[in-house]
């Protein structure tokens, strides 16, 4: 069985391969000859329907939507020139660290940065 990380980086490769396609034959050239709104608005009707599923708590549900909406979060990282490696090395440098002490640590910065 292949990794999370090799699963993420072939799908990326796939979703480059597809974004300057022919749009009547590929979803993913579709959503790209639209622009970066399109994509964004995807995301957010994804994230609509997976709260829903969740709401639900239909086990099968809640992963066929996380699904979908990672595919279009993944849209929106090559159309920002972005990998899922950038996200994973993110989430691993907050590894080990408390969600609480992050929030805080983001709190300060923000308000050093109004005092400039």
């Amino acid at each position: 069985m292949s990794s999370g990380d090799d699963t993420l980086a072939r799908l990326a490769a796939v979703i480059e391969a597809r974004r300057g396609g022919d749009a009547d034959k590929s979803y993913v050239a579709r959503l790209f000859s639209k622009g970066g709104d399109a994509i964004l608005k995807k995301i957010g009707e994804e994230a609509t329907e997976t709260v829903m599923a969740g709401k639900d708590g239909d086990r099968h549900k809640i992963v066929y939507e996380v699904a979908d909406l990672w595919f279009h979060c993944m849209l929106l990282l090559a159309h920002a020139g972005l990998k899922p490696a950038d996200v994973l090395a993110e989430l691993q440098r907050r590894e080990g660290q408390s969600g609480l002490e992050e929030f805080a640590a983001r709190k300060l910065k923000a308000r050093e940065g109004e005092g400039t």
